[in-house]
């Protein structure tokens, strides 16, 4: 009985990851779709207390600075979209790190510069008392036109 018990234990256990897999990439998608919504309240649901970005050139952002940016509607999205077919989700325990290539195309709210470019990012997931939430992003400089 109790050997059976163990098999059922880890068989469930196996499918875990999996399952956290799923969940992470599908709420990677719903950060990246509340960014381009400049959608602070879904953000700050997904976003760790201490989350950090560090983005191509060194700069860093605070969860609070990205959350004031939408709220403000500072840059208005046309495209802020992972490139189809580019997302893997690797999970490490109670860890999962998300890459893909990311579409971005806009504007500042203020008219002072259009983008459009792709970059690759990795995103960086904890397993909180909450449930996942995105603690640290690192973003590539854009990519050259292809």
């Amino acid at each position: 009985m109790i050997l059976l018990l163990t098999l059922a234990a880890l068989a469930a256990g196996a499918d875990r990851p999996s399952a956290d897999a799923a969940a992470v990439a599908a709420l990677d998608t719903a950060y990246q779709a509340a960014v381009k919504a400049n959608d602070a309240p879904r953000m700050a649901a997904i976003l760790h207390p201490d989350f950090v970005l560090v983005v191509g050139k060194g700069e860093v952002f605070s969860r609070a600075a990205l959350l004031k940016s939408a709220s403000a509607r500072e840059t208005i999205y046309e495209r802020q979209d992972e490139d189809p077919g580019t997302q893997t989700v690797r999970v490490y325990g109670d860890t999962a790190v998300v890459t893909a290539r990311l579409w971005l195309k806009g504007a500042s709210a203020d008219g002072s510069g259009a983008f459009d470019r792709k970059l690759w990012f990795s995103d960086t997931y904890v397993r909180t008392p909450h449930g996942w939430r995105y603690a640290f992003g690192q973003a590539s400089q854009a990519l050259p036109a292809s």
